[in-house]
């Protein structure tokens, strides 16, 4: 299916809304993409088992605005990664918050008519359309057009009822993404409802139609297997629309929200901010050249980049906090980032493109940190680290930078917090893995490898706040550590290896079998084997050299996939290399540091051209979009600029997709990339008409604003 057909329906409905001047860069958006299955087994390194679809893309088509607590999106199948997947047929509901994490998707509704014993209709993607800030579908079994736009805080459903008669909306509140404890619903006036889920946290919702309510019907109010269904009184003519806040807070703050952001407003208004508030964010960054399909993955790739970390706090300031307390401390409170995956960039881009957010991410983590004793990490890791002291040395500064800095410091030093396995690491210098007879994917241990590789990185990201603010004597501890990587790598084998407790080898090893978290945290160990951004030539010095480690980077690239070796999530091969998922995000970039940049262009240029936006209708992604790290390793990548180590104020230059980039700064200054050539191969670099050696460009040209000249041949 083209492109063309998938926004046909939709283009109509958004001319009349939309003057189509305002849509310069939101016209390039697809947020489709990412939703279709990928099954190729060429581009996966493995043959789908029976009833297995890839973890690649799960992004949702649905309306937000950027870093918004309302994400209102469709949803197809329960239990899956977003909610909704291309491939399937029937429409649930609509569900008011997601991230692509097999998680939230809250708050169901459906609008239905004549339904049946059986609630969800058919739809076709023919009458679907979506672009930031909007999403559209008819459903075929109730003849019910669907329109949906939204605020930060609210959702604004229009309902176009073919009938007349039965007219009624289903709030299937015992069904999210998580497992739902309890609901409540309740009418509130002659067109209002409100209630709230209960999953592992409490959302309230308060909504308003423009449609009396003739009766609310509940059925097991509170069971897991309960619903309730609004009956619209009838005569009623014109579309149905439904406005809905939601809270982590109180209904009351649900209908405040809703009072303040949507109010008397029309759809059409409403819509139409969204649409204003996306052409902002996206002319931060202005393309010229480059192929169609390119300028669609850049916009696509820098959209979804800005569906995550989520607003937590209310119009008035108020939010439920670590533990549980309800509190208002004047910054706008976000979610936690999800940091194994967006410390590597996407935090990055967060904080060149909207600044203000990244602050009050930071003052939330902060927050968490004094509730709780530790900033919060994600999954893996501790790369809190990584992305508050990268925000600070990029000129995020307006925080209580001694105190955040204390609880980092305690997360590297203290047990029973953020780093598991921290004394054996602080005692050991690495994290030992126990000895297990016929380790499988699944075997459950230590990832003793990728803790030991990562903390050395988070320790290098918390010496660099230590250097800046004057700790010298935690500087040199932290410094010392971040060399911990090295006593992973074991010459014989030439690759970072997994340590039993006393210190030998682990035995048998096979550097191509993947594990989630025996050695390494989903990944094999050719793809942890390059994994030292803050100090690659002491890495590059572990292989013998420069031309020993172009050797080993050469195989990374052109070692066979074991197509017997299959792990969900470890796909989407080059050799050995996976780009689906992130734990070797960076050793495209590390020939660079051996001189050798066409090498890595190379490499680049094919993940660019081919592993995003692929498939029959060129909806997938080659691995999961992980709250926008894979989109925005896509942005970096097109551009020419990346942040190799996203600790340090700098980023490697490559050769961009595009003869000219414009980036509007946070200062209100203008960095310009050009690469006036046809070429791919970088042979210099100009900064402000000076040549510049080595690779890597500073940060300050985001401050200040100036030219970068990308020569190639």
């Amino acid at each position: 299916m083209k492109l063309t057909k998938v926004f046909s329906t939709g283009l109509m409905i958004l001319s009349m809304a939309v003057p189509a001047r305002s849509q310069e860069f939101t016209k390039y958006v697809n947020p489709f993409i990412g939703t279709a299955p990928l099954t190729d087994p060429k581009i996966l390194g493995y043959q789908l088992p029976d009833g297995w679809r890839s973890w690649a893309g799960l992004t949702f088509p649905g309306s937000s605005l950027p870093d918004a607590m309302v994400q209102l999106s469709p949803m197809t199948e329960y239990g899956s990664g977003a909610g909704y997947e291309y491939e399937d047929q029937v429409i649930l509901g609509f569900t008011h918050t997601n991230k692509g994490h097999w998680n939230l998707c809250n708050i169901p509704v459906l609008p239905l008519s004549n339904p049946g014993q059986k609630f969800g209709s058919a739809f076709t993607h023919g009458r679907e359309s979506a672009s930031p800030g909007f999403y559209q579908v008819f459903l075929d079994d109730y003849r019910i057009n669907v329109s949906l736009t939204s605020t930060l805080r609210a959702g604004f459903h229009r309902y176009e009822y073919q009938q007349s008669k039965d007219r009624q909306i289903l709030f299937d509140l015992a069904k999210a993404n998580n497992r739902v404890a309890d609901w409540n619903i309740e009418q509130v006036g002659p067109r209002a409802i409100q209630g709230y889920q209960q999953t592992g946290e409490k959302i309230y919702f308060y909504a308003t139609l423009n449609t009396p309510v003739q009766k609310l019907e509940k059925k097991e109010e509170g069971a897991k297997t309960g619903y309730a269904i609004v009956h619209l009184a009838e005569g009623g003519k014109g579309p149905v629309e439904m406005k809905i806040g939601i809270s982590f807070v109180s209904t009351e703050n649900a209908r405040a929200n809703l009072e303040k952001e949507i109010g008397n407003k029309t759809f059409e208004t409403v819509r139409a901010e969204a649409t204003r508030t996306w052409e902002q964010l996206l002319s931060s960054v202005q393309v010229k050249g480059g192929t169609a399909r390119q300028k669609q993955m850049l916009y696509s790739s820098l959209y979804r980049s800005f569906l995550w970390p989520a607003l937590r706090s209310d119009v008035n300031g108020e939010f439920t906090d670590a533990k549980n307390h309800v509190e208002k401390t004047g910054f706008r409170y976000y979610t936690e980032p999800s940091l194994w995956d967006t410390y590597r960039n996407k935090d990055v881009l967060l904080g060149l493109i909207t600044p203000d957010v990244t602050l009050d991410v930071i003052k939330s983590m902060k927050d968490v940190g004094d509730k709780k004793g530790f900033i919060p990490t994600f999954f893996h890791g501790d790369h809190g680290a990584s992305s508050i002291a990268g925000a600070y040395l990029r000129g995020i500064t307006d925080f209580d930078i001694k105190g955040t800095y204390q609880i980092l410091l305690k997360n590297a030093n203290v047990p029973g917090g953020a780093r598991p396995h921290i004394a054996e690491y602080i005692q050991k210098g690495y994290i030992l893995d126990p000895d297990i007879p016929d380790p499988q994917v699944e075997t459950k241990a230590n990832a003793g490898v990728s803790k030991t590789l990562e903390y050395a990185y988070d320790d290098y990201s918390v010496a660099q706040l230590a250097r800046v603010l004057g700790d010298t004597a935690n500087y040199r501890i932290m410094m010392q550590r971040s060399r911990n990587y090295r006593n992973m790598f074991d010459p014989g084998t030439r690759f970072m290896r997994g340590r039993l407790a006393n210190g030998d080898w682990i035995k048998p090893f096979n550097p191509q079998y993947p594990y989630y978290e025996y050695m390494y945290r989903e990944a094999n160990a050719w793809q942890v084997s390059f994994f030292a951004p803050h100090d690659m030539p002491g890495l590059i010095q572990l292989y013998g050299g420069p031309q020993g480690f172009e050797s080993k980077l050469d195989s990374l690239f052109t070692v066979p996939w074991n197509p017997t070796y299959i792990a969900r999530n470890v796909e989407t091969m080059i050799g050995q290399y996976c780009h689906g998922n992130q734990p070797d995000h960076e050793a495209p970039f590390a020939y660079h540091f051996i001189g050798k940049p066409e090498k890595s262009q190379k490499v680049l240029d094919y993940i660019l051209n081919n592993l995003y936006g692929i498939g029959d209708e060129g909806l997938a992604l080659c691995g999961m979009d992980d709250a926008g790290e894979m989109s925005a390793w896509y942005v970096f990548s097109a551009l020419g600029l990346y942040p190799f180590s996203a600790t340090d104020p700098e980023y490697i230059v490559t050769a961009p997709l595009f003869d000219e980039v414009k980036w509007k700064t946070s200062t209100g200054k203008m960095l310009t990339i050009r690469k006036p050539g046809k070429g791919r191969n970088l042979t210099a670099i100009k900064v402000n008409g000076k040549q510049t050696e080595g690779y890597f460009v500073p940060h300050d040209l985001f401050l200040r604003g100036g030219d970068i000249e990308i020569t190639t041949r």
